[in-house]
């Protein structure tokens, strides 16, 4: 089986990175800060539109191309700056955890990331089930 597709949108440059932690009445609490808790309703709003009719079950290869208003760069030029690839995986494979795309993202077994300035901004996914 296999799933692709792209979603036009401003990608969140937030990231699962930014978890907050307080002491609350002596228990060590974690949690979104409102830019990441705003990033990950959108993406789970948009994946949703996308989620494939049945779950992945087996092993995975998941291919995601970030694209980023490219503003003066050129379209197609490699972002080499902030936000790091692995933390904006983190946020989205989470989300697609949440939206029913697999039952865990540890399925995710072979993974190409890449991140973009381009005219067209938004979030290439493919997902692959291996052999």
């Amino acid at each position: 089986m296999t799933t692709e597709f792209f979603m036009a949108m401003e990608p969140p440059t937030c990231t699962h990175q930014e978890k907050q932690v307080a002491v609350i009445k002596g228990k060590t609490v974690f949690y979104d800060p409102p830019e990441v808790a705003a990033a990950r309703q959108k993406l789970e709003a948009h994946l949703a539109g996308h989620r494939p009719p049945k779950r992945f079950e087996r092993g995975i290869q998941l291919v995601v191309k970030w694209c980023f208003p490219r503003g003066r760069h050129r379209d197609g030029e490699y972002r080499t700056t902030r936000p790091d690839t692995d933390n904006l995986q983190k946020l989205l494979k989470d989300c697609m955890t949440a939206v029913g795309f697999w039952k865990d993202d540890a399925l995710v077994a072979s993974e190409i990331v890449e991140k973009f300035w381009a005219e067209i901004p938004g979030i290439y996914i493919r997902i692959e089930e291996l052999a």
